[in-house]
């Protein structure tokens, strides 16, 4: 008979043995219960008492195993992880490189067994990308980034982007910090720059564009969508924007966070720079 891992079966023992109990034949009880006789009799023997209240199905887990990995490898491959700081691919390939033969799903399910590996949470839902909408009109569709700067002596400066496809009217925020609350501020102030409603906006898969952001834009009367993993060519505008920033702004000046180069490259950018995907028109020439 295959291994079960019925929740009622422990029950369902006990009950026979408490039959057996009340003076009824392991033949009478087996034909009751629609199990073998031999079965019955085996449940008698595991009984602890004559009225159990549940005899537990015993684990499935073998008593010996030879091919088991020993306790030394087992201790490398938690030392190399522990090490590194690395997913089980780069701990095998280490462990391969000084010389030790083992499989990768062996590397796996140690780590596993031991709490080391990173695994996707089950109450995590899966993320629904609606299909992209078609842009018509400013607002329509407005993509979302973040551009991170590091300074010569390790200060991390961040800038919030924001392009609207239709126009190409852009939009960029210094900040300290890139977190959701940063993300909704810069937001708001994204909607108060545009003279136009937004409609959709389009960010990538970030932390600082999680749920808290989300929920944020629905309940301003719009709608977040999320581009595919690892598909930044979806925001191809927005990373052409932030290209052009990268390139056209000072990055001396952005790192010590003057929001007026900020205003004065968007008011070149909106107002007088021509854009080849417009027919070389401005952003405020299609608005």
């Amino acid at each position: 008979m295959a291994y079960t891992t019925n929740e009622k079966l422990p029950g369902i023992r006990a009950q026979a043995v408490r039959f057996l109990h009340d003076g009824w034949s392991t033949r009478k009880v087996a034909r009751y219960l629609g199990y073998a006789q031999g079965t019955i009799v085996k449940w008698k023997q595991r009984a602890s008492s004559s009225f159990p209240r549940i005899i537990e199905t015993r684990s499935s887990r073998p008593k010996s195993s030879p091919r088991a990995l020993n306790q030394e490898i087992i201790g490398k491959i938690i030392k190399t992880r522990i090490e590194t700081k690395r997913c089980a691919e780069v701990v095998h390939q280490t462990l391969k490189q000084e010389g030790m033969v083992i499989s990768l799903s062996s590397v796996k399910r140690t780590l596993g067994r031991y709490g080391l590996l990173k695994k996707r949470s089950p109450w995590k839902k899966k993320r629904i990308y609606p299909p992209r909408p078609d842009v018509k009109m400013a607002g329509d569709l407005v993509e979302m980034d973040t551009i991170h700067i590091v300074d010569n002596d390790g200060t991390r400066t961040y800038v919030y982007t924001a392009i609207d496809i239709y126009s190409r009217y852009g939009f960029a925020m210094l900040s300290e910090t890139a977190n959701a609350h940063a993300t909704i501020r810069f937001m708001r102030n994204a909607r108060r720059y545009f003279d136009f409603k937004i409609r959709v906006i389009q960010t990538d898969n970030g932390p600082e564009f999680g749920k808290f952001f989300s929920d944020c834009v629905s309940r301003n009367g719009m709608m977040h969508r999320h581009i595919h993993v690892r598909s930044p060519n979806e925001n191809g505008h927005l990373e052409k924007f932030n290209r052009t920033i990268q390139e056209e702004m000072p990055k001396h000046k952005l790192c010590i966070l003057i929001p007026e180069d900020v205003s004065q490259f968007l008011e070149h950018y909106n107002q007088r720079r021509m854009h080849m995907g417009i027919n070389f028109k401005t952003p405020n020439q299609m608005l």
